[in-house]
């Protein structure tokens, strides 16, 4: 075993702490010297020389880093408490917040979350807002999006902001069902008078993974509600004169049994088309793969972002690793751009 991994094991074993030794102050955080950090669908953000890392995770995961290899885990999340609306809004939710998102807009961060149950579409995506992330000063903005069983046909979780060139924002967000949905956003207010985001159009499904193509016999192997649509966890990324619709197919959350690898297709439009390196829509299936496990050290990958950040293009994903028994861990990539086509490295 080596220092990375016997480092990674130890800050896990202490972060796990039985409710009975909890104290109504914050827990400590923990610090470990490994780049591969214990998280699932992660996404990045940077302030005045720090990292934060945000995840799926009680009160939302994040973590900080000054270098993206030694990283502080923040044990009780995000958020103090979680808003009474999205268990009002979604039955059994609890605090396993899924998928968050993160943008600095109109001199703002915005985060939008996911609140869910597993395999099923009545969901909701949650916002929230600060001015800093150093101060931390977040505020409940309500729902952004929801989504009800019998009532739409795609599932409102693994959200996504994106501008465009025009300066205007973007949800995309979606699981399975009818695939990928997008819509702009539009300014609006609370009514205390707060400025927050609303969607700005109904959504339109942007991608899917089987269109009329699904293969003879198959069966969702994670849920009998959420149909053969596998595909997920959408993220766009602005590079030169295009837009790069990154997804996620086939099924995470299943440690060494997971299938998850992700693709990729490119628009000169943020509402796409998107179409693959052969120019087949990702509307009508298409999708070039950039990554997926190499069962080696990954049995699966996906769920993935990407940055620009000051030393360079970053992809980033989780990974099932091999030698943790499937457990989700950081993967980092640089991207190398070829023929505007994204390359891992």
């Amino acid at each position: 075993m080596n220092k990375s991994t016997l480092f990674f094991l130890l800050a896990m074993l202490l972060s796990v702490t039985s409710s009975g030794q909890r104290r109504a102050k914050r827990m400590m955080p923990v610090i470990f010297q490994t780049d591969t950090a214990f998280v699932h669908d992660p996404v990045m953000a940077h302030e005045n020389g720090t990292y934060y890392a945000f995840y799926t995770g009680r009160n939302i995961g994040f973590a900080t880093s000054a270098d993206r290899k030694t990283w502080t885990v923040h044990r009780d999340g995000l958020l103090t408490a979680i808003p009474k609306w999205t268990r009002d809004s979604v039955a059994k939710f609890k605090s396993h917040i899924w998928a968050p998102d993160i943008i600095r807009w109109h001199g703002r961060w915005w985060m939008a979350y996911s609140c869910s149950t597993f395999g099923k579409n009545t969901s909701a995506i949650g916002l929230l807002s600060c001015t800093s992330l150093e101060k931390a000063d977040w505020q409940d903005m309500g729902c952004l999006v929801a989504s009800r069983e019998g009532r739409d046909n795609w599932n409102a979780i693994d959200p996504n902001f994106c501008e465009d060139g025009q300066g205007n924002l973007w949800l995309t967000w979606g699981s399975f069902w009818d695939g990928i949905q997008q819509s702009p956003l539009a300014v609006a207010h609370t009514p205390d008078g707060r400025k927050t985001l609303r969607l700005a159009d109904k959504p339109r499904t942007i991608a899917r993974r089987y269109y009329k193509n699904t293969p003879q016999g198959f069966q969702n192997p994670t849920s009998k509600h959420a149909g053969l649509n596998a595909i997920e966890a959408p993220f766009i990324f602005r590079h030169g004169e295009y837009y790069y619709l990154f997804v996620s197919w086939d099924y995470c959350c299943q440690g060494m049994k997971s299938t998850y690898r992700t693709v990729v297709g490119r628009s000169r439009s943020i509402s796409g088309p998107y179409l693959d390196r052969e120019g087949k829509p990702m509307s009508e299936g298409g999708g070039t793969l950039i990554i997926e496990g190499d069962k080696q050290q990954y049995e699966a990958a996906g769920h993935c972002a990407a940055y620009h950040f000051a030393d360079g293009d970053l992809f980033i994903c989780h990974g099932y690793a091999i030698a943790l028994g499937g457990q989700s861990v950081l993967i980092q990539k640089p991207i190398r751009w070829v023929d505007d086509w994204p390359v891992l490295e």
